[in-house]
């Protein structure tokens, strides 16, 4: 979810150098590059090695502002498999890039989007190790748009099942709109397995954001997609389209399911760019996918995350603020990033794109 979603479009990011360095594959001690994943105004850092009895030490030695507004090119991963991550669930994953490279992981939105290979595009694949994966009923894994045993809680002890299989001591978390939700939970949950976050489109699932986007507020800069989605609610139930939608999500009836599944995926599709975007909007007419993205995402709004107070992710800020992190927002729905980022006290870029 996204609460405008004009963020799926990506924008920037400056990297957190010292955090990334301790992990390159190999150093030299005369200077490297530090890449970013992001390539629209990225600030490129050279850093001078200085070898100390604590560990490797790097100096900032000279800054330059690079401008790419295109995502790497197309790959495919080296790896790719199911993990049992409990009796009931398996999840899938994949690893791209440079298998010898910084490990990051990217944490896809909805909840229930599951990952695409574009998702690959956003990391320099000769310095990262791209791991991408599918969260429990998502994408590929099984059991499909299973809602049994999917709390935000769940996913956590999944990614950190998945850091173990692959052998990855700490890792780059990188997060957009859900992504953004549950990057934090996972980072404030094992911060020392955390060696940077990037967040995009911030979305901390408090209420009033969720009211806003599925209750009326953004029927305002979308009246015709708002119009489908209202609809398929009678008027009696429209008090609380949430509500009103988990009721038809986990009917009985398949087509019932398939009906309200394709309508809440249309309007989230719908809303996702500024600009309509015919692929994406396409994406409402799988049942497949509309299916798993409905419910799961249901699923979570209606029970609150599954976090004990509405600010939990705020209220436990302290515990990730020595991470570096860098926080991508476009400028009309800032509100949620600048509280964060006063609390973080870390870097945002803006955008207008």
């Amino acid at each position: 979810m996204s609460l405008l979603g004009f963020t799926s479009s990506l924008i920037s990011f400056t990297p957190p150098p010292p955090s990334l360095t301790p992990h390159l594959p190999s150093l030299s001690c005369l200077s490297t590059r530090i890449r970013s994943p992001l390539l629209l105004s990225v600030r490129n850092l050279d850093y001078k090695c200085e070898s100390q009895a604590s560990g490797l030490y790097m100096e900032p030695v000279k800054e330059s502002v690079e401008l790419n507004r295109n995502l790497y090119a197309n790959i495919e991963p080296y790896e790719t498999g199911f993990l049992k991550v409990s009796d009931l669930h398996s999840i899938y994953y994949e690893q791209s890039g440079n298998p010898s490279g910084h490990p990051v992981v990217f944490l896809h939105g909805g909840p229930g989007g599951g990952t695409a290979p574009s998702n690959r595009r956003f990391f320099d694949p000769e310095f990262y190790r791209i791991i991408l994966f599918d969260q429990r009923g998502a994408g590929k894994s099984t059991p499909h748009a299973c809602l049994e045993e999917n709390t935000t809680w769940d996913l956590i002890t999944d990614i950190e099942k998945l850091r173990e299989h692959l052998k990855i001591p700490e890792w780059q978390v990188f997060g957009g709109s859900w992504g953004s939700t549950l990057a934090l939970a996972y980072s404030q949950s094992h911060p020392e397995k955390v060696t940077g976050l990037v967040l995009r489109g911030i979305f901390l699932l408090r209420k009033k954001e969720i009211d806003w986007f599925y209750e009326g507020g953004a029927a305002a800069i979308f009246p015709d997609a708002w119009e489908s989605f209202r609809d398929l609610i009678p008027e009696n139930e429209r008090g609380c389209f949430i509500d009103a939608y988990s009721k038809r999500l986990n009917s009985d009836d398949l087509e019932t399911q398939y009906a309200a599944a394709r309508a809440w995926t249309k309007w989230e599709m719908m809303t996702t760019h500024l600009l309509p975007n015919e692929e994406n909007i396409k994406r409402g007419d799988d049942d497949d996918f509309s299916l798993a993205f409905a419910r799961i995402e249901n699923h979570y709004f209606v029970n609150k995350g599954f976090f004990p107070s509405e600010s939990f992710l705020l209220e436990n800020v302290d515990k990730i603020k020595h991470i570096n992190t860098t926080i991508v927002q476009v400028c009309v729905t800032f509100i949620s990033t600048v509280i964060l980022r006063a609390l973080l006290g870390k870097q945002v870029i803006f955008s207008d794109k």
